[in-house]
């Protein structure tokens, strides 16, 4: 999968019809992003959550939805802002935060729903 600029992407997209599966079903923690092409502070930290993706592979998975095309999801966990990053753990949000942020103060509020490093 390639990003809008071509670069190789490790987050992959879910929708209205998939994010059950994708996001409530699953053991994984998952990490949403709610995003949108038209903002800018997504196209920001799109590096930082890919690179999240990679270091946490098998412990964490991060996921992208885009709010314009899948208003049910954006709509039902009440998402106003651009980029929000809502961590679910065992199909409940378990931490959220909004607004590109680096690295280090994403992993801060996520990692303490993570549980044990494997």
């Amino acid at each position: 999968m390639r990003n809008h600029r071509g670069a190789a992407m490790s987050l992959t997209p879910t929708t209205d019809r998939t994010f059950v599966d994708d996001v409530l079903m699953t053991t994984t923690p998952v990490l949403v992003e709610f995003t949108a092409d038209w903002c800018p502070p997504c196209t920001m930290i799109a590096p930082v959550l890919e690179r999240i993706a990679r270091e946490q592979a098998g412990r964490l998975r991060v996921v992208s939805l885009d709010v314009d095309t899948n208003p049910e999801t954006t709509r039902a966990y009440g998402v106003l802002g651009m980029p929000t990053m809502s961590l679910f753990v065992r199909g409940r949000v378990v931490a959220q935060v909004t607004g590109a942020r680096p690295q280090a103060q994403l992993m801060k509020e996520f990692e303490p729903h993570l549980g044990a490093r494997v």
